[in-house]
């Protein structure tokens, strides 16, 4: 229903739909498996349910765009039927941003989440940067004891190299994958084309640092690529905006010399602090603020996991993240067709520029700046709530029903 149904064959939800019944999971599935699911339950009118399979066809998912569920934009109901035809059960979900699942019984569904006391309790910036003065230490230092007390030290330090190879592995695999991404757009792939001349350019003489900005595109343009090819991507703090993070992230290792356990131990845990009150206070759902929620919380987030390794203190770090996102709010979110492709790859190239560029005027500075992270955070909530549904991930306003679709 409401977002989910007008973007979900743009999105590849009708895909996962059928690879979720059959068990399939985020990182362990087959991503090129997941992108032909539909179409195979259509086709053998069978389609998995754990260890069973039962009858499908088309008419079983059923995209209803105009109907919006009063809790969330993005709902999906499940219907059970027995065998002649009688409902056996009924259950509503909301897909609420960054992979998290609500369901309509309040309940919620199991996320990673837990009901461990953590050791920080916070519940905005300004506690957050009162907590890490008054201890002495860093938002990352007190991120990190908050997933420990969750997951334990081994599994978060997994995690967290599982979580930063993944977002390597797509940047690498964007910048050498050529050809047309899916749908009727028939949208070239640029991310690889762009590394080759600028890899030519380095090779005839041009100092790398001079290309570095070229370059912060082209990593965030080979994510967004893969993501709207279908393939693995890590959410941060959505889909739609997963280039932003790896992007910097992959900037900070190459031109800043950042290390891999700093983008691990400071870059992430830095940015996943800042993502967790955009979602506590605000929103990360297109669905819900517009590409404000999605692009501009990324944004915020990259800024200050740059910062942060870049040697900024906790009101450096704080300033950057309140730069980044004050100047993306406002952004609609109204893809072209219902694809994560126009303009969101190009979306998010410009959006890591913005977070280097938070981040350079956030170190200028002593930290000390009028506006708070907290006002632009409830600033983007207020927009959001403002915000016509036309410009929440619907495709009916914006670009999306201006450009001529060819």
């Amino acid at each position: 229903m409401g977002s989910l149904g007008a973007t979900g064959v743009g999105h590849g939800t009708t895909n996962a739909l059928v690879a979720g019944l059959a068990g399939k999971t985020p990182e362990g599935c087959d991503p090129l498996d997941v992108s032909t699911a539909h179409d195979r339950a259509v086709e053998t009118g069978k389609v998995s349910l754990g260890d069973r399979e039962i009858s499908f066809t088309e008419d079983d998912i059923a995209l209803r765009p105009l109907t919006r569920h009063p809790q969330h934009s993005n709902a999906m109901q499940f219907e059970a039927f027995d065998a002649a035809d009688e409902r056996l059960h009924t259950r509503m979900y909301f897909s609420v941003g960054g992979g998290f699942v609500e369901s309509d019984d309040d309940d919620g569904v199991d996320t990673g989440a837990s009901s461990v006391t953590l050791p920080h309790e916070y519940t905005n910036a300004a506690e957050l940067v009162d907590l890490c003065e008054a201890s002495g230490r860093s938002i990352a230092d007190l991120a990190y004891d908050n997933c420990v007390a969750v997951y334990g030290q081994a599994e978060t330090d997994s995690r967290l190299h599982s979580i930063w190879s993944a977002m390597t592995a797509c940047v690498d695999a964007g910048l050498v994958t050529d050809g047309v991404l899916p749908g009727y757009l028939k949208v070239d792939r640029r991310a690889a084309g762009i590394a080759r001349r600028l890899q030519a350019m380095e090779d005839s003489g041009e100092p790398a640092s001079e290309l570095s900005n070229e370059w912060l595109q082209a990593f965030a343009i080979a994510v967004n690529e893969e993501n709207a090819a279908g393939m693995r991507v890590v959410t941060a703090p959505t889909n739609g905006a997963a280039g932003i993070i790896p992007a910097v992230g992959y900037y900070a290792a190459r031109f800043k010399k950042v290390s891999p356990a700093q983008i691990e131990r400071d870059f992430l845990l830095t940015a996943g602090a800042i993502g967790t009150l955009y979602k506590r206070n605000a929103s990360i759902s297109g669905a819900e603020a517009g590409c404000q929620g999605e692009v501009g919380s990324a944004c915020s987030m990259a800024a200050a996991g740059l910062a942060a390794v870049l040697g900024g203190t906790t009101q450096q770090i704080e300033n950057a993240a309140e730069i980044a996102m004050e100047h993306n709010l406002g952004l609609t979110c109204d893809p072209v067709g219902g694809f994560v492709q126009m303009p969101c790859i190009e979306r998010n190239a410009i959006a890591a520029g913005t977070a280097v560029a938070a981040v350079r005027l956030a170190l200028a500075g002593d930290g000390s700046h009028k506006i708070s992270l907290d006002t632009v955070i409830e600033t983007m909530r207020q927009t959001g709530l403002d915000m016509s549904f036309k410009y929440k991930e619907t495709s009916t306003g914006g670009l999306a029903v201006n450009v001529i679709e060819c």
